[in-house]
């Protein structure tokens, strides 16, 4: 997968905060990664719903120092308009933050490295569940 942007969903840096090293492993394989703003809030919503908020923030912040880290923007809303509309075409509606972060993979042209699933109803990305 060299060579290629990759943009990580939420369930994988989940795995990673959680210790599996499976998923680790490949990601240290990457020369580099990204996450979505969108991605983040997902995280820090994450975050204050557990006990010992410091330990995990701290962690957290960690991961995001070695992450580059992809705003929403106009465009992105453009892109997130047309998704929308062609799942509600297609009667598959998906989760609302799931189609932000898709919009910026298309935007962007990167690979979404997930293990939702769901995110087969879009075409329009490049997706690898790991």
């Amino acid at each position: 997968m060299s060579g290629n942007k990759i943009l990580l969903d939420t369930s994988i840096i989940i795995e990673v905060l959680n210790g599996n090293k499976k998923i680790a492993d490949k990601l240290n394989d990457l020369k580099e990664f990204s996450i979505s703003s969108v991605v983040l809030g997902e995280l820090f919503v994450g975050i204050n719903r557990v006990a010992n908020k410091q330990k995990h923030f701290k962690i957290l912040n960690d991961f995001i120092n070695i992450s580059t880290i992809v705003d929403v923007d106009k465009d992105t809303a453009v892109c997130y308009g047309e998704l929308m509309a062609s799942l509600y075409k297609k009667g598959k509606p998906i989760p609302t933050n799931d189609i932000w972060i898709a919009a910026i993979a298309k935007q962007h042209d990167f690979t979404l490295i997930t293990q939702d699933k769901h995110f087969k109803e879009i075409g329009d990305i490049r997706i690898k569940f790991w």
